[in-house]
Parts: structure tokens; C-alpha cells; sequence
């Protein structure tokens, strides 16, 4: 049975009025302990430093006091029980999976079923097989806790899966070993392992593995690459690439090694992220040489070769670069002759780029265009390129190469559920499989529509809207609008059961994919890249006046949201455009430029951000820093700061110092336009959290917004 959407009608109004003077006591006492830094001859006064020594009893017990007051706020609005319920229902409408892994017969998947709060590792023999779960992280013999599935990697042969296990939303991850047949871990468990995203370079035999462990004492630097055998003591494996293991290789801290192998291959890839640049550097050397200090490593990319994905294919590279087109390239390098030199295989067009996936017979790669993903087959013996067709416009989620000239895919779009299919590349006939049941839903009422926006300087800049395809253009529709603009990531269009909870009550739900993303190639990336980040924050604003001059909304019913990087997004739209807001979120939001770089996790971002060490850098970064940029007595949105308290990404004084600073500068904002700080204590950057986790924090985020939008069900009671 489909659950039906509530009608316009059941959909509470606005209030007519401002929304109610609110009930809430004054904000709770934050001290204030100057500090003066001077950066290049510019004094900048920081009251709130004492915040980052986290460990501290003032901290711990400021933070505590701050999600008390912000819990019981949220639980004065009458309308968020029926919202979290809601959000329950849609959440619970089907089934979700991801991570596909096709190893021989062996199909692995990660899957979250309808009641369920974590994903469960489940296989299948073949695609039609019967499923079976592998395990279940919060259901692990003698290990209780709420554990998360951080990454994993299966063996050569199907029979082991190396896989991360962390607990609280820490990404802490150890590292653990997956008997197949038995479905129990081995005795393998391997700490500071929480960098592996890549996964772990497989031996062939599967009798071990390469894998990326940082030292303790850090979280993010100085990291290296060890052999793990078997069945043996992790304090005996060797380091055989990475921070300090041969002389000849000179790295930064930040530098962040993996090795990679791959079947029928006589060699081994090394990979080094730096940092979070998106250039990376890779090297290849013997299969059977590798010796640690002792490899002989033959460099075949540098960073000025501006490679962000790398695969082996057998004895070949694939490679996509960026160096003479923002768009990218495909290029292939064949490992058997030393002399040879990379020579392209996809000459780069009107599509972005993105990513590699290797199968038997061909490399595929996805692309973005114009807003929707497109993908490419290169046959691996024959080089031909050809276009893959899609069953929809929309975004490829998992891409997994099948035997036979087939791929199967999952695709979602903004309002088309996720669903499973198998394509045959040659015929283009489509197959729905069952890996990704259909929802329960009916999303016929809604559009979605993509527009140009012209930023400040002209730039036209792609918003994704989302609405019912009766919206009427009052200028009243609550509207979430949200942006990101970092690293080069996208904002591909994504589906999302419980974005309906906000729609069939007449709301908006908007994307600006502002500069610094790559929706548009490096240079859309580059466009907003450390001197010039202003355009991220601008692009959004500019997002923002475009959805209220059409009168999809207005400045009473707008509000605003970014995560992590997008911190810098939504603060910035914060303190430089604070008319344009009824109300916004900042998640987990990098708010002080000007000290990120203190972090564990700061020197990785400062190929992205900048350094305060260099004076051109540190104009830009203190201009725009969300924390500096606060001015007392100056009106602000109403604004909730979340953050979890074991976020290893942005520490939670970060945003800490955000809504400390907020409060102060408008003691008696509590009255109208509040600062919240909600604080999860068991949650770290959102990687993690259960379900239940996040619908509760999207229950309390909508329902703060609704109360400052004036809806009469979302004002605070006694």
C-alpha cells in the first residue's frame, strides 16, 4: 500500500502575524577571555578561545548547558511530533542500498531496511540469489555499542571482506576481517585505520593486504601504508610507503598514501592525496618488488599533471586529468614500456568528468552534464568509447560492471526514487533488478526544474528546484534553499523520501550550486578557491534574491542551510546578507577560518582554504570568516547551529564559537530571532549516525525554521 501524501488542505497555514514573542528564558552564561593574535600587522580579537580545549571541564560543561537550553526550545513547538512521525513514515517507506561490490559470484551491498538505524552488510549469490545479511554493525557478539560500517573491501575470491567498524559517529575506524562462509569476524583488529575510504590493496592470494594507518597522537597526518599478513600481530606489520619510510620520498604531513592493486596486474599503484587538493600524485613499481624503504617507485603522475582519479587496469593506467581542460580527460598509460606516455583515450566535451570504475572488458566512466549524470564504456582491448543509455535524467549512485557487456546501476533523481537496473550496453535494453526495491510513494505531484541565476559579476550560476507542480508563485512558500561550494564536489540531483515532508505542505526545497563545486569542471572550482572564495558566498546570495524575486518566497519565509565547507556559505549569508533570512542552519559548519588550521584536520585544508602564514591568504580568509564577520547589535536571522560532539572533521568549537559569538552580539535575540546550539553527543560529522539520529535533527532544524516562518502549529508553547 502506498502512503498516501497529506493533502494541501491538512497542510497548516502561515500565521497572519510575525510568529508569537517567544517564551524561552535568557541565553545561558558564556564567558568571555580575550585573546589578541596579529596577523601581519592586523590585530583580531578572539573572546572565545578558551572553547578549544574541548577536553576541558568549562567546554564540556558550556556545551551542555547550550543543547539543554536548545532541547528544551525545540520542545516547545507543538508541531514537531507530528513532523518527526512523519519523517518516520517516509523514512521507513522502502528499503535503501549502496556500496555494490561483484566479486565472482559474489554481490555485496550495504542495505538499510524500513525500522532499521544502520545499513547491514548483506550478499547475494548472483544478482536474482537469495540475500543474507553478513552482519549488522549494532548486533556484533560481544561488542555492543552503536557501530558504524565506515568502508570496506572484498578479497580477490569473495571469501574475506577487510572492512572499518567505529563507534559515536567518530570515524575512528578499526580495522576488522569478514569470514564469509562463517559470517564471524577473525581475530584482526587493527586501530587508527579511519583513513581507508579507498579501501585496502588486496594480495592476490587474499592471504593479506596494503592498508592506510596514521600514528597515534593524530588523526588525519603523518600517515603510511602497511602490509598486514593474516593471522598476524598488527605490531609486526611493515611500512612500505608514506610519511618517513624511505629518505628518497620527501612528504608533507598532510600527504595521504594508499596502495592499490588489481587482478592480472604485474604491478602495484601507489596513490598520494595531498591534503585535499583535488591534484594527486601517483607512482607504480614491481608486483613482486615491493620492499618498503627498498622499492624501486617509478612516478608516472605529479600534481602539476592535475590527475584527480587514477585506476590499474591489469598493466595499464587510466587516468582522468584536468591539465588542459576543466572538463577532464581520459587518458591511458601502458605500464610494459617504461618510455611510454600517457595518450588520450576521451577527449574532454561538454561533460564533466568524474569518476573510474573498472570490469573485465572496459573501464566506464561517469560524467556530469548539465546538471544529470551520462556515462562512457572505453573497451579495455579494443579502446572503443561509447555511450552508455540511461534509463532517466538523473544521478548515478553505484556503478557496477557485469560480465556479458551489461552494468548494473542505481540512479535517483530529485524526484525520482532510487531504483536498481541492469543495461545492456550493446542494445541499451534495461532491466529492473530487485537489489533496490521501489518505494512506496507517490512522487507524481512534484517537479523539479533546473534555472540560470546571474551572480554579481555576472556569472550565471545553475539552481535545482524542487516543488509541487501546483506551487503557486505567492511569495509565501517555505523555502529551504542550500548551498555547499567546495573541493570541487557536486550537488548532483538526489532523491530523498523525507524531503516530501516539506513539499506536501506546499514548501520549496532549493540547491544553488555555487563556485567552488565542480558542477561546472575545475575552473566552476577554481572560481571560488581561496582569494576569491567571496563568489561561494555571493553565488548564494544571488540564489537566494533570484527565489524571492520570483516570488517563490520571500525574506519571511526563507531560510538557509550549509554543511561543513558550506559553514563558510551560509555564515557568510549570514553576517553579510542578514535581511534576506527568516532563518538558518549551519551544520557542522567550518565558522572560523582564521583557526581551522590549528586542527587535527587543519593542514589537509589548507590547500583548499588557504593559511594564515601567507598575508594574501589571510586578507581573504579573515574577510570572509563567518566568526570575525559577527558585529554587535547588528540584526541576524534566527539561526540553529548543529554539531556533533565527536566530529572529528570540524571540531564541535567551532561551530561552538559561532553560536557563542551570535548570542553575544544580540543578548536579547532569545526573545524573537534565537541562537540555538543543538550538540549530539553520540554523533560526530553526520558519517555514522543512525537513522533515527538524523531524523531527529531534521525535525528539530524544520521545525525551528516553520516557528520563525510564523506557522501557527510551530509556535512555542509553555
Amino acid at each position: 500500500m502506498k502512503y498516501p501524501l497529506l493533502s494541501l488542505l491538512a497542510a497548516l497555514p502561515l500565521a497572519a502575524s510575525a510568529q508569537a514573542t517567544s517564551l524561552l528564558p535568557a541565553y545561558p552564561a558564556t564567558a568571555v577571555k580575550p585573546v589578541t593574535d596579529v596577523y601581519h600587522g592586523t590585530a583580531v580579537v578572539d573572546p572565545f578561545r578558551w572553547m578549544e580545549d574541548m577536553k576541558s571541564d568549562a567546554f564540556q560543561g558550556w556545551l551542555k548547558t547550550q543543547s539543554s537550553y536548545a532541547a528544551d526550545a525545540l520542545a516547545r513547538l507543538p508541531g514537531r511530533a507530528a513532523l518527526r512521525a512523519r519523517l518516520g513514515e517516509l523514512a521507513d517507506a522502502g528499503e535503501s542500498t549502496g556500496d555494490y561490490t561483484l566479486e565472482g559470484q559474489h554481490f555485496f551491498y550495504m542495505k538499510r531496511e524500513p525500522g532499521k538505524n544502520q545499513p547491514v552488510l548483506w550478499l547475494r549469490q548472483g544478482l536474482g540469489g537469495t540475500e543474507r545479511a553478513l552482519l549488522d554493525p549494532n548486533a556484533i557478539p560481544g561488542e555492543p555499542g552503536k557501530h558504524a560500517i565506515d568502508w570496506m573491501s572484498v578479497a580477490p575470491g569473495g571469501k574475506l571482506v577487510a572492512l572499518g567498524l567505529s563507534k559515536g559517529g567518530s570515524e575512528n575506524s578499526v580495522l576488522r576481517v569478514l569470514d564469509v562462509s562463517s559470517g564471524k569476524l577473525l581475530a584482526e583488529a587493527i586501530d587508527r585505520t579511519g583513513l581507508n575510504q579507498y579501501g585496502v590493496g588486496w594480495l592476490p592470494d587474499a592471504s593479506g593486504f596494503y592498508y592506510n594507518r596514521h600514528p597515534a597522537g593524530e588523526r588525519y597526518n603523518k600517515s603510511a601504508v602497511y602490509l598486514h599478513k593474516l593471522g598476524q600481530e598488527a605490531a609486526k606489520d611493515v611500512a612500505q610507503f608514506g610519511w618517513e619510510v624511505s629518505p628518497k620520498l620527501k612528504l608533507a604531513i598532510e600527504d595521504l598514501p594508499y596502495l592499490h592493486t588489481a587482478s592480472a596486474s604485474h604491478f602495484v599503484m601507489a596513490q598520494m592525496l595531498h591534503g585535499d587538493a583535488v591534484d594527486r600524485s601517483f607512482w607504480v613499481a614491481p608486483r613482486n618488488g615491493i620492499q618498503g624503504a627498498a622499492t624501486s617507485w617509478r612516478r608516472i603522475v605529479t600534481p602539476a599533471d592535475r590527475v584527480i582519479r587514477a585506476a590499474l587496469v591489469g598493466d595499464v593506467v587510466y587516468a582522468i586529468s584536468q591539465k588542459t581542460a576543466s572538463r577532464r580527460e581520459l587518458l591511458r598509460l601502458d605500464l610494459r614500456d617504461p618510455k611510454s606516455k600517457f595518450k588520450t583515450v576521451l577527449p574532454a566535451g561538454d561533460s564533466v568528468l568524474q569518476t573510474l570504475t573498472v570490469g573485465d572488458d572496459a573501464v566506464y566512466v561517469k560524467a556530469l552534464d548539465a546538471g544529470v549524470s551520462k556515462l562512457w564504456r572505453v573497451g579495455t582491448q579494443d579502446g572503443k568509447v561509447s555511450s552508455v543509455p540511461l534509463p532517466f535524467e538523473g544521478t548515478l549512485r553505484e556503478i557496477e560492471p557485469l560480465k556479458g557487456g551489461k552494468v548494473l546501476l542505481l540512479m535517483s533523481g530529485w524526484t525520482q526514487p532510487a531504483q536498481s537496473v541492469v543495461v545492456d550496453v550493446r542494445s541499451g535494453m534495461t532491466e529492473t533488478v530487485s537489489v533496490q526495491k521501489p518505494l512506496a510513494l507517490d512522487t507524481t505531484p512534484f517537479k523539479s526544474q533546473r534555472v540560470m541565476v546571474k551572480s554579481h559579476d555576472g556569472v550565471l550560476v545553475p539552481l535545482s528546484i524542487v516543488s509541487r507542480k501546483d506551487m503557486v508563485a505567492d511569495g509565501q512558500r517555505p523555502t529551504i534553499l542550500t548551498g555547499y561550494g567546495a573541493y570541487g564536489i557536486t550537488r548532483d540531483p538526489e532523491f530523498s523520501a523525507t524531503r516530501l515532508a516539506w513539499l506536501e505542505r506546499g514548501g520549496v526545497t532549493a540547491t544553488c550550486h555555487v563556485r567552488g563545486g565542480g558542477e561546472l569542471g575545475e575552473e566552476w572550482h577554481q572560481g571560488a578557491h581561496i582569494l576569491n572564495k567571496q563568489n561561494t558566498v555571493s553565488d548564494f546570495i544571488a540564489c537566494a534574491e533570484y527565489l524571492i524575486a520570483q516570488k517563490i518566497t520571500s525574506p519571511k519565509t526563507l531560510a538557509g542551510t550549509g554543511g561543513s565547507a558550506g559553514g563558510i556559505t551560509i555564515g557568510g549569508t549570514i553576517t553579510q546578507r542578514p535581511d534576506l533570512l527568516a532563518a538558518a542552519q549551519s551544520a557542522v559548519g567550518l565558522s572560523d577560518m582564521l583557526r581551522m588550521e590549528t586542527t587535527p584536520n587543519g593542514p589537509p585544508n589548507i590547500h583548499e582554504f588557504g593559511t594564515v602564514t601567507n598575508p594574501e591568504h589571510f586578507k581573504a580568509m579573515h574577510a570572509i570568516s563567518p566568526y570575525h564577520r559577527v558585529q554587535d547589535g547588528k540584526a541576524y536571522p534566527a539561526v540553529i547551529v548543529t554539531t556533533g560532539a565527536n566530529d572529528p572533521r570540524v571540531e564541535a568549537w567551532l561551530p561552538g564559537k559561532f553560536a557563542a559569538r551570535l548570542q553575544a552580539a544580540n543578548p536579547e535575540s532569545y526573545r524573537s530571532r534565537p541562537v540555538l546550539l543543538r550538540v549530539d553527543f553520540e554523533a560526530g560529522h553526520g558519517m555514522g549516525s543512525s537513522v533515527a539520529q538524523r531524523l531527529d535533527e531534521t525535525a528539530d532544524v524544520w521545525s525551528f525554521f516553520l516557528w520563525q516562518f510564523g506557522d501557527a502549529a510551530f509556535q512555542p508553547k509553555n
